[in-house]
């Protein structure tokens, strides 16, 4: 489909889209405030950010100055964004999620000018290290209380009265200011959420995410007649990229969640066409319709089991070419009786999801299609803007993350290592020449740490991180994530832990569904004062056992789990465990609990 308007910088984008659609009535982006959605119409986009930029440049912020953003989903931080870009300034997204400490490293590394921040919360952050950050000379509050502005500290609509003024005696300021921003002028510098070790700027231009917007719109169709539902964290790149900035490249409505945990109303208030997201959403769906199945009768049971086999059959008839008029009309009844009303849980708009920021487990992406539900994987890190390769509509292969997008290059190491090249990879990391030597080689190719092969379809299969791979006391190689992912269809399993890098043999910590094992005490008559109580009764562990036993059958004897250890709580980012895009910190996971970790090795010879 492609994008709307030509463009070669991010200003460029945005100045051309929002004249292009200047007269429509249309919103462009949609928020919810007093329980309803509201719309902001091209045109109101396009003054508030002129007027925010201009209040920016009143207040010193210049070409290639750091400005932070700290900030939920919402239209402060598109308005902030684009009004900082705009000026050849460069942002600097930050997850709200994150501790002072880890907001002062990122401030002192990039010199953070002024910062931008949607709460009270978040500004207690900033004001708690401002001391110890030398460059900051300014906040600026989303949501503005009276009495709480001071020279430091300036409220969101104080910066629009103060570019009006600024106006008054520049005219032209914003348009030409907007014109002298280059392809290759620095856009952004994201630092990456990491697993291990202090977070790295990734530097990012103009011209590496445009790159990446023009190619990814090629692949993944948006059009003027589509609403994104935005629930992934802005500071992201992937939803930057894809959720941001080319669904408004596109021409196309873009509409914020309250929050994560709202998406299941938000769906059915905005009956979004499109959503990006990530696996942890479709496994919360399905455990969730696994649970109402569950407590049904015996008549939906057989219903439902016998219309996702009719799906799944129709499903792998469509792709032979060789659906039969009984076929079709199984197809049709399944669909009335059960496809239809799962369908309109998605708002009843649904094109298709876009995957991303994680492996999607293969079962699950047929499961989904076999109701009607078509998820497009891709695969990419902040360091490739995001996007390096991406499944078709019309071409995808659940268990891969597709084709390279136009412009991209792909091969594989001799080590299996997946290699990069092309106009989307970054610049470098900020202030670090040696970290960059390290993943970009001489002859330009961007080393990911992931391990992958292309398939006989020249699809891309990523099997595990190089970082991740164990290696057993008995010499052989291990891939966790596959068999993380292989557990994780178990409706009793919320998260799973591989343990093994040279050891005899492989264990696990599991974070139970707690939901799910609350339903089964019920049912079974288990006594239990609260749930976390469940993780240490020997019933709910021979449940998982069983489990765990069924869905291991067919994995050799060295990928098998021996012994395993219920955790009585999730992994949080609150705890460091996970990053903000839910990433599991190994190592911090492992150190945290080593000594539920060497029980299960103890007294092995």
């Amino acid at each position: 489909m492609g994008v709307a308007v030509s463009f070669s910088t991010i200003t460029e984008m945005f100045d051309n889209i929002t004249k292009k659609f200047s007269a429509e009535t249309r919103p462009v982006i949609m928020y919810k405030a007093d329980k309803e959605y509201r719309g902001i119409q091209f045109k109101e986009l396009r003054r508030n950010v002129e007027l925010f930029s201009l209040g920016l440049a009143s207040l010193g912020v210049k070409k290639n100055d750091k400005v932070a953003i700290i900030s939920e989903n919402r239209p402060e931080w598109p308005i902030s964004d684009l009004a900082i870009v705009s000026l050849g300034a460069v942002d600097v997204p930050i997850y709200p999620t994150l501790t002072a400490k880890q907001i002062e490293f990122i401030f002192n590394d990039a010199k953070v000018k002024m910062a931008i921040v949607s709460n009270q919360s978040q500004l207690n952050k900033v004001l708690k290290i401002r001391d110890a950050v030398k460059s900051l000379n300014k906040v600026i509050l989303m949501t503005s209380k009276e009495g709480l502005e001071d020279g430091f500290v300036i409220g969101f609509p104080k910066v629009y009265e103060l570019g009006n003024e600024f106006e008054k005696a520049n005219r032209d300021f914003f348009s030409n200011a907007i014109h002298r921003v280059k392809p290759d002028d620095l856009l952004t510098i994201i630092y990456t959420s990491g697993t291990t070790g202090n977070p790295k700027g990734v530097m990012l231009t103009h011209h590496n995410l445009v790159s990446n917007i023009h190619s990814s719109s090629t692949v993944i169709p948006i059009g003027t007649d589509d609403t994104l539902l935005s629930f992934l964290p802005l500071c992201h790149s992937f939803e930057r990229m894809a959720g941001y900035y080319t669904a408004f490249a596109c021409g196309a409505t873009i509409a914020y969640a309250e929050s994560p945990e709202t998406v299941r109303d938000n769906l059915l208030e905005i009956h979004p066409t499109i959503v990006t997201t990530v696996p942890r959403l479709f496994e919360r769906i399905q455990s969730r319709l696994q649970k109402q199945i569950d407590s049904s009768s015996p008549a939906r049971k057989r219903i439902f089991f016998w219309a996702v086999d009719v799906g799944r059959r129709y499903v792998a008839a469509q792709k032979k070419g060789a659906v039969s008029s009984m076929m079709k009309t199984q197809h049709a009844i399944a669909d009335k009786l059960v496809f239809q009303k799962l369908r309109e849980r998605t708002g009843g708009r649904m094109k298709f999801f876009v995957s991303g920021g994680a492996a999607l487990p293969r079962a699950l992406g047929e499961f989904f299609e076999s109701v009607g539900i078509t998820i497009i994987e891709g695969y990419g890190l902040t360091e490739t803007s995001p996007v390096l390769c991406a499944n078709r509509l019309d071409d995808y292969d659940f268990g891969t993350v597709g084709k390279p997008i136009p412009g991209v290059s792909i091969k594989i190491a001799d080590d299996g290592e997946i290699l990069a090249k092309g106009p989307n990879i970054m610049q470098g990391y900020f202030n670090s020449k040696e970290a960059t030597e390290e993943v970009i080689d001489r002859d330009g190719w961007f080393h990911t740490g992931d391990i992958g092969v292309f398939n006989a379809k020249g699809m891309l299969v990523i099997t595990d991180r190089k970082k991740h791979l164990f290696v057993s006391s008995g010499g052989k190689n291990i891939a966790p994530q596959p068999i993380e992912n292989l557990f994780l269809q178990s409706k009793y399993i919320d998260q799973f832990v591989l343990i093994g890098d040279r050891r005899m043999f492989l264990t696990a910590l599991i974070v139970p569904d707690f939901d799910a094992l609350q339903e089964y005490a019920d049912r079974s008559k288990i006594p239990y004062k609260n749930p976390a109580e469940l993780s240490s009764v020997s019933e709910i562990h021979s449940l998982i056992e069983k489990d765990i036993q069924a869905l291991q059958r067919d994995l050799a004897n060295f990928e098998r789990v021996r012994k395993f250890t219920l955790l009585d709580r999730p992994f949080s980012i609150e705890e460091g465990e996970i990053t903000p895009t839910l990433k599991i910190k190994r190592k911090v996971v492992e150190h945290r609990y080593s000594d539920a970790i060497e029980k299960m090795y103890k007294d092995i010879s």
